[in-house]
């Protein structure tokens, strides 16, 4: 099978080279009738032509065929990436993702964790149904994204709890972040069937650069029980290892 592959390879210009070396020939010879070895040199040269051409616009379509694959499978690349790191109701971050980031700022830089979660969303559910329920978390997210700038990274890490990575050395700009998104929360106005005033409890942690994921985001989690033990649509921080209950309670 090798020898009659190279065999056709061989062969595959054998009339073209027979028709130059007539064309040689008759060159060569004075008495050699020309014009017959220079005609089928010509048929000869535009057969060559007519498929270099096919085989161009072959090749041509071929190349435009593999840059749509490609571009094709970029995409693909990106939508799984986007899958893979965002959650599918809201478009914000998944869990993994949110630990990743957090994860990674505080390797850079000092970092706040604020936490929420909407204050009685089971009877959210339990009123108005599930689509609902699924409308007032994509509300909430909504509300977070245009409060806080494209930019923020905004996490939903449960049913009806979120994560905000902010970085900053200040522990008070973080609260004053988080007082920001309690009251927004609560001043939204959701769609029907929601009749009634949504709120969220919010809990804020800070760690130094360096600082681990799994310690502020558990400080973080306990000022969210804190607030939610203090009432509920209040904002409350984690300083250290004491629990500070007084600051900035949501009226």
């Amino acid at each position: 099978m090798q020898r009659h592959a190279a065999r056709a390879e061989a062969d595959l210009f054998a009339q073209e080279s027979a028709a130059l070396a007539q064309a040689r020939a008759a060159h060569d010879d004075a008495q050699a009738d020309t014009r017959a070895a220079l005609a089928a040199l010509i048929n000869h040269y535009e057969r060559l032509m007519r498929e270099s051409r096919r085989l161009i616009r072959r090749s041509d379509r071929a190349e435009l065929d593999m840059n749509q694959m490609n571009r094709q499978l970029h995409e693909l690349a990106q939508q799984l990436e986007y899958r893979a790191t965002h959650d599918t109701l809201t478009g914000a971050l998944n869990r993994g993702a949110i630990i990743e980031c957090a994860t990674r700022a505080l390797a850079q830089g000092d970092l706040a964790l604020i936490v929420l979660d909407i204050d009685h969303f089971k009877w959210v559910n339990d009123d108005f149904g599930h689509p609902a329920g699924d409308m007032v978390i994509q509300t909430v997210v909504a509300c977070l994204q245009q409060l806080l700038g494209p930019e923020a990274s905004i996490g939903r890490v449960g049913g009806e709890e979120f994560s905000v990575v902010w970085p900053t050395s200040e522990l008070a700009e973080a609260l004053s972040v988080a007082k920001r998104i309690c009251d927004a929360i609560a001043d939204q106005v959701f769609a029907a069937p929601i009749n009634r005033q949504i709120t969220a409890s919010v809990g804020v942690s800070w760690a130094a650069c360096g600082g681990s994921f799994e310690t502020i985001y558990s400080h973080a989690d306990e000022a969210l029980y804190a607030a939610k033990r203090a009432g509920r649509n209040c904002v409350r921080s984690h300083v250290g290892e004491d629990l500070n209950p007084l600051l900035f309670a949501a009226a």
